[in-house]
């Protein structure tokens, strides 16, 4: 796992937590939204950059 993997893993799992805790506190749909995709990028674009799939 190089360090940019884990710096996107760990930036999609806070900005989950992040989208999580807004929903909870009933915050506006739309920022709850950008934070999920945002999430769901960041986590995306880290996990793909692990080496596994060579």
């Amino acid at each position: 796992m190089t360090g940019l993997s884990a710096i996107l893993i760990f930036v999609g799992l806070f900005l989950a937590g992040g989208a999580v805790s807004f929903w909870k506190q009933k915050l506006p749909t739309g920022v709850i939204v950008l934070l999920g995709f945002g999430s769901v990028l960041a986590l995306l674009a880290g996990i793909l950059r692990l080496e596994w799939w060579s």
